[in-house]
């Protein structure tokens, strides 16, 4: 990581994108002085841009004093061609999910490790999701979360059962259980989550692959659906799931960017 010297002579500009830099999937939210370490900023320079991209909603400030990235980089990001045409794509499908359950439907992508919430269809029943359109939330504690780290590389496997968080107490922390689970969505192709993330759901997803032109088919995206923890139907909703998956994995193939 750059020294506080490496600023000397950058544009604002080039010093903006450095704090922004800052932040990754490890580091999601930092301190005023970890940002300035991290982008090699001085303080006071860090303090000024920070307020400056605050302000125009590139960075949230949160109640603890820590800085996240902001909704406005988020609602940019969605004009990126993959993550435009992946929403564009699977709209359709969600809704048809949505008409035919009744129920809260995800579709997510893996960010390092996290899974980044990327389209919602809110259900009839009022749960506690926490998840929203932009958020990111371990991997480890998600439905769609484990159908993605099923289907991650082996280093970020790795690094997901090295440290798993504790979002509830029912959360999964195990390194042994949590590899078993791993192993086991692998070999059925869906995952289901029970009060890991929030207490009072269940969820259940299934993975959205996408056949490549040269190469095996790859996990683009992951479909869930969450359900109030009362509910004893979850399983009946993976075939629902599943020719959704399809249909969107069929699509998406279609697209130059998933080839």
């Amino acid at each position: 990581m750059a020294g506080g010297g490496t600023a000397a002579g950058r544009s604002v500009t080039g010093r903006a994108l450095d704090v922004l830099g800052a932040f990754d999937s490890g580091a999601p939210r930092l301190t005023l002085s970890e940002i300035a370490e991290r982008s090699g900023t001085p303080l006071s320079t860090t303090h000024r841009l920070v307020g400056e991209l605050a302000a125009w909603g590139a960075l949230h400030r949160r109640p603890d004093g820590r800085y996240e990235i902001g909704r406005r980089l988020w609602d940019l990001g969605l004009l990126a061609p993959v993550q435009l045409e992946l929403r564009q794509v699977a709209a359709p499908f969600l809704l048809d999910v949505h008409t035919a359950t009744r129920d809260t439907v995800h579709l997510a992508v893996r960010e390092g490790r996290s899974a980044l919430y990327v389209e919602r269809v809110s259900g009839r029943e009022s749960v506690p999701v926490v998840s929203q359109v932009g958020s990111r939330l371990p991997l480890h504690a998600t439905g769609v979360g484990k159908v993605l780290l099923a289907a991650a590389p082996d280093d970020v496997v790795e690094a997901v059962l090295r440290a798993p968080t504790r979002e509830t107490r029912h959360t999964v922390v195990d390194a042994g259980r949590l590899s078993r689970e791993i192993a086991e969505v692998r070999r059925r192709g869906y995952a289901r989550t029970a009060e890991e993330m929030s207490l009072g759901t269940l969820s259940v997803a299934v993975p959205v692959r996408v056949e490549r032109s040269a190469g095996p088919a790859v996990v683009a995206a992951a479909l869930g659906i969450v359900v109030p923890s009362h509910r004893r139907d979850l399983l009946r909703l993976v075939p629902v799931l599943e020719v959704a998956a399809r249909g969107i994995g069929r699509e998406l193939s279609r697209v130059q960017h998933f080839r």
